[in-house]
This record gives structure tokens, sequence and C-alpha cells, in this order.
């Protein structure tokens, strides 16, 4: 076997068993070195064969990481796994090109920053698919990483970088370099030292406590969730959480979409609809007791004063949200879903893509009407003047977008996820194990509500203290302790994704410019 191809296939390996729910963190820290040994190995010569030697490893390590979108859409997981892996193989090509025209150790530097900011990328723009952030790869080893309330998760990815680059270094020559090995080891154990030392010392405010329900219908997507009415929906999550109301519960929390009757839900007039009428009665049976859940909302609008966001039906036009509510409030408090899942929720680039080609959706896994968002990161106060976050599925990958409701004043998370078009695949559980992180970066617990799971409640360690098994329809209750601070992450989002922007923009300009100066 060719040795470039082998060691690409070992990346690869290395990458797809360091990465959770299942695998091993630690393999992380030298996944890229046989690929970094491909991208060193004559730089200026061979550029289609190493363009494939690095497609075919990323191709192998976003199939081994997401090939469970399979479940829900054979050609969604085509098209994740094989944009993804050309955008990462763009990183390397360009890295190339910078090794050529500067230098070998400028090369290290514009591979970590770009790297970062591709990741930055995919926060942002319409194909957003953040799942691969090498920072998410310690979702399942939160005490090496209690420092990410300082750094979120770039600051694990610029670790995996910089532990890559040591090793390689230490084995590019024909033998080890013990001195440089040790580097590599050292800069493994200071992290985690440091991470143990805040692990020590972090101590959660003593705050008054809310009690929550968390209910896990496990409502089959495919065959049982778009046929019961709201009502029916409503009357039977009541019956559920009735053995685990007490006198003193604040809040129900009910997982994303559990009401979607027909369009969903009118929302200039929900306060008086029959849905919000029987939820209203029922709360008041029970007392000061709040519902928060996850619901279809639409808007009609005449084609005059129609939103970008519209989906035509004869002569009207109608824009669907994927929203959250908390009853007991008027005005209702309502948040809109502004993360969207590509394919399945929103048409990126609708404004070039749908005049071409109608209105196609990837369908992973949902709806197949594109989705409306809201501009807001509202949050929810309950009747104790408690402020929560209401973060619906997807969401909860995205440590950025969730500081600002944190900046907004929520005191807890609140996860309201369906998950289970992915099936008995590591899908929902990578999900789960992501939200992880969000308590970490922010120091605030969190509560998840999940259709068929995994329902679970998470403290401010990032640790998971109760939970509902995958597919077991059940409720638990919940005691928990909001708390009220701003950590140095919240303050100051991806800092480090920023910086590695300017860096990376300004090597990749300066290899550009050299060129011109050598070909004058």
């Amino acid at each position: 076997m060719n040795s470039n191809l082998f060691k690409s296939i070992l990346s690869a390996v290395l990458l797809t068993f360091a990465w959770p729910i299942n695998g091993f963190s630690i393999l992380i820290f030298v996944a890229f070195v046989p690929l970094l040994q491909v991208l060193y190995d004559q730089p200026s010569k061979k550029s289609k064969q190493t363009t494939a030697f690095f497609f075919l490893s990323f191709f192998l390590w976003n199939l081994g990481i997401s090939w469970w979108i399979w479940n829900a859409s054979p050609f969604g997981m085509w098209f994740a796994v094989i944009v993804n892996s050309w955008l990462m193989t763009i990183v390397f090509m360009a890295t190339r090109m910078v090794i050529r025209r500067l230098s070998h150790q400028a090369g290290l530097l514009f591979l970590t920053t770009f790297w970062m900011s591709f990741e930055l990328l995919h926060l942002h723009w319409d194909f957003s698919w953040p799942w691969f952030q090498l920072g998410n790869v310690f979702s399942e080893t939160t005490l090496w990483i209690q420092w990410y309330e300082y750094t979120g998760v770039f600051g694990g990815s610029l670790w995996v970088w910089i532990v890559n680059i040591l090793c390689f270094q230490a084995v590019k020559g024909t033998s080890v370099e013990i001195r440089k090995l040790a580097l590599g080891v050292v800069a493994i154990a200071i992290p985690i030292s440091i991470s143990l030392l805040v692990y020590s010392n972090h101590k959660p405010q003593n705050n008054p406590t809310i009690e929550v329900i968390i209910a896990q219908p496990n409502i089959d997507p495919y065959e049982e969730k778009f046929v019961a009415s709201d009502l029916e929906q409503s009357k039977s999550l009541f019956e559920l959480i009735a053995p685990k109301l007490t006198p003193t519960t604040n809040l129900i929390l009910a997982p994303e979409t559990y009401f979607t009757e027909g369009f969903g839900s009118y929302l200039p007039n929900f306060l008086s609809s029959p849905l919000h009428q029987t939820i209203q009665e029922e709360i008041d049976q029970i007392g000061t007791v709040q519902l928060m859940t996850g619901i279809q909302f639409y808007q009609v609008y005449s084609e005059s004063d129609k939103t970008t966001t519209s989906n035509q039906f004869g002569d009207q036009w109608v824009d669907f949200y994927n929203s959250a509510f908390l009853s007991g409030t008027n005005p209702l408090q309502v948040y809109h879903k502004s993360k969207l899942v590509v394919g399945v929720e929103t048409l990126p680039y609708k404004e070039v893509v749908e005049p071409l080609l109608g209105n196609i959706m990837l369908d992973l896994g949902g709806t197949v009407r594109s989705r409306a968002t809201g501009a807001e990161r509202s949050v929810f106060q309950l009747h104790n003047e408690t402020k929560v976050a209401p973060i619906i599925c997807y969401e909860s990958v995205y440590g950025s977008f969730i500081n600002g409701f944190v900046r907004n004043g929520a005191e807890f998370l609140a996860v309201m996820t369906n998950d289970a078009w992915w099936g008995t695949t590591p899908g929902h559980r990578q999900l789960l194990s992501y939200t992880k992180l969000r308590a970490i970066e922010t120091r605030l617990p969190i509560v998840r509500s999940a259709n068929s799971g995994i329902s679970a409640v998470i403290d401010t360690f990032g640790e998971v203290t109760q939970q509902i098994p995958y597919l077991e329809r059940d409720a638990m209750s919940s005691t928990i302790t909001p708390q009220r601070q701003i950590t140095f992450y919240v303050t100051y989002g991806d800092y480090i994704a920023r910086l590695s922007l300017f860096i990376s923009t300004f090597l990749l300009l300066l290899a550009i410019a050299r060129k011109k100066l050598i070909f004058r």
C-alpha cells in the first residue's frame, strides 16, 4: 500500500475512534500526525494525488461520525459528508500553498488558524454544520476541559492542534525526538491540571431552587407524532406528568414541536385558541406551575406583505416557526428557533437557490417546508421571576449563540428536542453529549426534554445527574439551582476564532503577494 494512502486512512481511523460518544478522546492528540506527514511530504509535487489523500481521510472521518443521518435521509447524509469533506480538504490544500510560498513553520501556524476560521464559518453561514468542531471531542471527558468557561470550544480546537503539531515535529524525522515528544505530553498534562484546579475551586451559587418536571412522551415521529390532535397531545402530557407533580413544582418542560396539528397554531390568535384554553384549565387545577413546550406556530400574509421566508399556498403566504412558549403569561412569551437545520428547516441561500431549483429540501429528518426564524435570543420569566433560556434542538450545538441568552439574563438553560428521527443511532447521544459543553461554558444548569430521549439534567460542571433512557415514556422531577453569573466566555465569545481569522487571512494574503513578487 502507498505510504501516504496508509497515513490518510490511519488519520481517519484515529479521528473516528477519538470522537464521542464511544470513542477515546486521548487519540485526538495524535490523530492528525499521519495527515501532517502527508502534508509535508513533497508539498510542491503531486497536487492532485495529495488532494485525493486529504479528501479520502476526511471523507472516512465524516462518514464514520455522521453516518446516522442515513436513518432519516440517505441523500442528506451523502450531501453533508461530501461537502464537509471538501471544505476540510480545502483547508489542507490552502496550507500546502502557504508552505510552498512562505515556510514550513508559517504553514503550521496557518493550518491551525485557518482550521479554526473554517470552524467559525460553520457557525455562521447558511450551510452551517459545526458537528465536527475539534473542541467537541472532549464532551465525554468534561473533567479535562473545565476551562471552557474561559475559552469555549475553540480553546479545545487550539489544544488539539498544538499537541498534534508538537507530536508531528517529534516524529517527522527518521527518529523520534524525545524532547519534543515530552513537550507534547506536557501540553496535554498542563490543561488537564488547570481543568482539575478550576473544577475543585468552582462553587455554584447557593440561590433559591426551582422544581422542574421533564417529560419524555416517546412519540414515534414517523408513525404517531402527526396523527393525534393537539388536544389529545395535551391530555396525554398531563397524564404523563401527573404522578410527579407536587405543590412546589414550578415548571413542566415538554419537547420540541410537541404540538404540531395541521399547519400548527395560528400565532396571533393562540391565547384564545382551544389548545391554549385547555392547557390553562389543566394548569389552573394544579396551581402556580407553568408549561414550557415546543410548538409549531404559523402566520399568514398576503402577497403584498409576505416575508422572504414565506411559503406560498394558493393566494396566501405562510411563515412557519419552530417555536417554544411559556403558559400562564399575557402577553404570551414566545421564542422562535433561530438556528435552523440545513435542508430540514431552511433552504440555504434561498434567494439564489429557490429560483433555480424550487423549494428543494435535503430532508435530514423532519419537515420539508422552510421555516422562519426569530431575531432575538428571548428569555422566559417564570412566576417567581427566574429567567430561563428556551433552546430548541440543534441550537444547543452553538456555544456563542447560547451566550446571547445568558447575556439577556438566563439563569438556567432548557433544551427542547426531538432526536427520534435518527432511531437508535449515535446521533441523539452525540447531541446530548455536546449539550454538556454549554453547561461548562456558561456555568448554568441545563434541563433537557427529548421526545424519545435522552432527557436529562446537567449540572454546572457538565455532568449528567439525572436522565430517562432512550425510547422510554416517562417523566422525572428535578430540583435545580439557577445561577446568576456571566463567565469570561459568555462575555467575550469566540475571541480565539476571531484572532485566528485575522492571522490566517494575513498569512494567506502574504502568501498570495509573495507569489506576485516571484513572477514579476
